[in-house]
């Protein structure tokens, strides 16, 4: 993407519905630029009929006049910074909208290949550098530029001679300014990434606290973060030294040209070819002129980061989902739930070369529960997200009730799905907000049935804030029991007809386990269920178990089936015999 490309975007879907803003900005910028002239002009008069030929009828007239134009200039300025400060942040929020939105659409997939910490790092260092490019950048562009071809016309007029050697520099700041913006593009893409690796490392502080407090890494992490702290502020320093590389070349031009101007003006004044008055409103409108060109040799700089940012963002933005929603497409009908994979084979995009699930062929009926059980990697948890297409097959047919799942309304298919996952994911909330997520418009009697239902009233009722009660990131002010019956009560509040069941009593201890059991069982009556079981002893009464080895299906029957058949499966149940 070019920055032509980039800025005509920006434009089209962000800044083109705020032109209005923009315009009345720029005619401040234009009262900003006609009053900062006129303070030079005035000083013509000013010097000629009061000072030289002590004009009393002036005396106030002038001043007065002076007072008018520094006031029509503090106020013009202040007006367009806060119009463009104003449109900043409405194109700010709405890019930070179109990402988000990209973020929580996007599939699964895309977001697992990258760290949580450079996506946060997007959405805040990249945005807020387009949103200076806007408020400041373009601003300086329209106040600086206006007020520098008034002042130019005021020098012109005084004296055009003294005017052609003060414009020397104009072609010196351009260079600069064009080599000092590729020099800042390629440094604020370095200190986003420096950005991007402090954030993965704050999340990954927070999310493994304990783990550091247990392995005793204190001095190891404080020493990590100074190095991250310390690339990022390394970067800073360079962005902030780039910027203000042009401040030692404008100041050193700006005394050369007012030397030179000086010697030049002296040898006028004595041959009487140049009056004093004329000379003072002629320096007074270069001095004025100093700030409009040097910050206009910034602009390129600002520009160049914005654009090196949009380089960055707009590929979010424009992130295409390889699952489709298919809004168009008709709902799925589900009459006994019954789910057939028919050849499928799946490996991840970031995988090309190792196949998750290799021809598989499972039938899952409606109604019933069916199992997989395998070693750690066997593709257990793949094939359970493919049902609410969580990912998609590489190829083959996913089929519920003779339906592809890929020709059917995203939202009607997921809408018959729940999932209890070993890793419960919860929001920072409370009880009640969690469970009512799973269904919006639920009334408060139906939530409170899902809780009881779940076996979750024993906990709930012991907390002082009951249902009302906030349980931080992630639910870790509960147990790990508490989070699962959590969970749920969720499924139970949707009450689909498909319920996938990940590993959903692992690691609890055997009470918890027995109350969570006694859930899931009223939770799967009568529905069709897949379930992978950490324990055994949960899938026993199964309609079918399959047995899954490297993303191959190796064996399937009920329990006695392949205790007799099935090798693999008798040494899976006998580690557990001998180990309870």
């Amino acid at each position: 993407m070019t920055g032509f490309e980039i800025l005509k975007r920006l434009y089209k879907d962000y800044t083109e519905e705020y032109l209005k803003k923009i315009f009345l900005a720029v005619f401040f910028s234009l009262l900003v630029a006609g009053s900062t002239s006129a303070i030079a002009w005035l000083l013509d008069p000013a010097i000629e009929k009061i000072f030289i030929n002590k004009d009393q009828s002036l005396l106030l007239l002038i001043p007065l006049f002076i007072i008018i134009a520094f006031a029509t200039k503090g106020i013009s300025l202040y007006m367009a910074k806060i119009l463009m400060i104003n449109v900043a942040e409405e194109v700010k929020k709405k890019i930070q909208m179109n990402m988000l939105s990209s973020f929580i659409n996007s599939d699964t997939e895309n977001i697992e290949n990258k760290h949580t910490g450079k996506y946060i790092s997007n959405l805040n260092f990249d945005v807020n550098q387009i949103t200076g490019m806007l408020s400041t950048s373009f601003l300086a562009l329209f106040k600086d530029g206006f007020t520098l071809i008034g002042l130019l016309f005021v020098m012109f007029f005084q004296n055009w001679r003294l005017a052609l050697i003060a414009i020397i520099m104009i072609p010196f700041a351009s260079f600069m300014a064009k080599k000092l913006g590729k020099r800042m593009s390629k440094v604020a893409t370095e200190a986003q990434e420096k950005s991007g690796d402090l954030n993965k490392y704050l999340i990954d502080i927070f999310k493994n606290h304990k783990i550091i407090k247990i392995f005793q890494r204190e001095k190891y992490e404080n020493e990590r973060s100074e190095k991250f702290v310390n690339e990022l502020k390394e970067k800073s320093v360079k962005i902030a030294s780039v910027f203000i590389r042009s401040t030692p070349i404008m100041e050193i031009l700006t005394g050369i040209m007012i030397a030179i101007l000086i010697f030049y003006s002296g040898k006028l004044i004595m041959n009487e070819q140049l009056s004093l008055n004329n000379f003072f409103s002629f320096l007074a409108a270069m001095m004025l002129a100093y700030q409009p060109v040097k910050s206009l040799a910034q602009i390129n700089v600002g520009v160049g980061q914005g654009l090196s940012a949009g380089k960055r963002i707009l590929p979010i933005i424009d992130t295409a989902n390889y699952i489709e929603t298919n809004d168009n497409k008709e709902n799925l009908k589900i009459e006994s739930a019954t789910i057939n994979y028919k050849n499928i084979n799946f490996n991840y995009s970031s995988n090309n070369e190792n196949k998750v699930l290799n021809n598989i062929n499972i039938k899952i009926n409606g109604g019933k529960m069916t199992a997989l059980v395998g070693q750690s990697g066997s593709g257990k948890s793949t094939l359970l997200s493919l049902i609410p297409r969580i990912y998609d097959p590489k190829s083959g047919i996913l089929e519920i009730d003779g339906q592809n799942i890929k020709e059917v309304n995203l939202f009607s298919l997921r809408k018959e799905i729940s999932i209890v996952d070993q890793n419960v994911t919860l929001f920072d909330d409370t009880i009640f907000n969690n469970i009512k997520y799973a269904k919006p418009n639920a009334k408060d009697d139906e939530v409170y049935k899902a809780a009881e239902l779940s076996m979750s009233l024993d906990f709930i009722n012991k907390l002082e804030n009951k249902y009302k009660t906030l349980i931080g990131e992630n639910g870790v002010r509960l147990s790990g029991g508490e989070k699962q019956r959590l969970s749920i009560a969720r499924a139970f509040l949707k009450d689909s007809q498909i319920i996938l069941l990940d590993e959903a009593t692992s690691s609890l201890d055997s009470e918890t386990e027995q109350k969570i059991q006694i859930a899931l069982d009223k939770l799967t009556f009568n529905k069709t269920t897949v379930v992978i079981a950490h324990r055994l002893s949960t899938i026993l009464n199964s309609d079918k178990i399959y047995v899954l080895d490297k993303g191959i299906v190796i064996d399937f029957g009920n329990h006695e089936e392949l205790l007799n058949n099935s090798e693999t499966y008798k040494n899976f149940y006998n580690k557990q015999i001998n180990k309870s």
